[in-house]
């Protein structure tokens, strides 16, 4: 599961994420620096494995990743191939979930590659170039759907209604992810589709230093811009962030962020909101050997769940001995937790929760 960082050039894309990998993607003010798609693996923040970490005093610790994929700069006419238009499109295609940075400071000795700051023309300017692109594909798709449809096949009769919607969010310059599935068919439709405006997004406001905390007029006209979206704003000053990154020790950043007026990094609540944007949630095993997180899916089951560790864990999946957290930090040890009866045995079609602490049981 990606998340792929999108926006005009010279916005601060390429800025960020190297705050967020320590991967060194070339940044430079001029548009297009990013040619091939920087990923980087991210460890997701997580107060929780420090505190099994504490308590079970492991070998090694392993913490959770999410993918972040750095992607080219997109220009007017992306669509059509403008720029590094098409290239971008692919890029993008392949994430499944969009975090849209907008530049919300004013710098003179930062080209805007439109002559001035305005975040609201330069969101426009993305969205419209995602949407003509799916209005393309959608288009295609239903020229094939129609000839079906025409015949009495039901199910092309659906996937028309459906893409008949889509096309007419898409004229009103609506993105695909405005549309609601109707049912699990649509469910699975949307799913095959593929388009690019239906994936869910996260907003990013590059702001100045000074603006860290409570953002700026920009920020407010984003905001307002979005209300509608069910889309999660975060303001961030990434200059900022890339001078934290430089500084050696803990405790110089933590001063340079109480000096902002924070209590932990912008790119941490940046990575565990884009963690929750591709619906990731974590559970963990806890031995001497090592306390690790692992990531699942909301709403994967015990056996799904133990797949993540290694396949022969699913396929001979007898139980799951779960443990809440909150019950490991609270009594500090897997045989206190015991003892006080909050150890639970789950089957099969147990729903794994957030935070959970398992030790599977299996035999192949």
């Amino acid at each position: 599961m990606k998340a792929g960082i999108v926006g005009l050039p010279n916005v601060g894309k390429s800025t960020l994420f190297n705050c967020l990998s320590n991967a060194k993607a070339q940044s430079a003010n001029f548009p297009f620096c990013t040619i091939e798609p920087n990923i980087g693996v991210v460890n997701v923040p997580d107060p929780r494995i420090a505190r099994l970490e504490e308590l079970v005093k492991p070998e090694r610790v392993q913490m959770a990743t999410v993918d972040i994929v750095d992607i080219a700069g997109l220009v007017k006419g992306a669509s059509k191939g403008e720029g590094l238009g098409n290239q971008f499109l692919g890029n993008i295609r392949e994430c499944n979930a969009i975090i849209h940075v907008l530049r919300c400071f004013d710098n003179d000795n930062i080209v805007h590659v439109d002559g001035n700051v305005n975040p609201i023309r330069d969101k426009e300017t993305i969205d419209i170039e995602l949407q003509l692109k799916d209005l393309e594909t959608v288009e295609k798709r239903l020229e094939k759907t129609n000839r079906a449809a025409k015949t009495g096949n039901k199910e092309a009769q659906v996937e028309k209604a459906l893409l008949d919607r889509i096309r007419e969010a898409l004229l009103q310059a609506k993105s695909a992810r405005t549309i609601i599935p109707q049912n699990q068919d649509e469910v699975e439709l949307m799913e095959e589709f593929q388009l690019i405006t239906s994936k869910p997004v996260l907003y990013v406001c590059n702001v100045d230093e000074a603006s860290a905390v409570n953002g700026n007029k920009y920020v407010d006209q984003v905001r307002e811009l979005v209300k509608d979206e069910q889309a999660e704003v975060i303001i961030l000053s990434v200059g900022a962030e890339a001078d934290i990154t430089e500084l050696e020790s803990y405790e110089e950043r933590q001063v340079f962020l109480e000096d902002m007026g924070l209590t932990e990094p912008g790119s941490a609540v940046l990575i565990r909101a884009a963690y929750k944007l591709l619906k990731l949630q974590t559970y963990f095993t806890a031995g001497v050997k090592e306390v690790r997180a692992w990531t699942i899916n909301i709403g994967d089951t015990a056996p799904k769940a133990a797949g993540v560790i290694h396949t022969d864990f699913e396929k001979g999946f007898i139980r799951a001995e779960v443990i809440a957290f909150e019950d490991y930090s609270t009594f500090g040890s897997e045989a206190k937790v015991k003892e006080a009866g909050k150890l639970r045995v789950e089957g099969k079609e147990y729903i794994v929760k957030d935070g959970d602490v398992m030790h599977f049981r299996f035999n192949v």
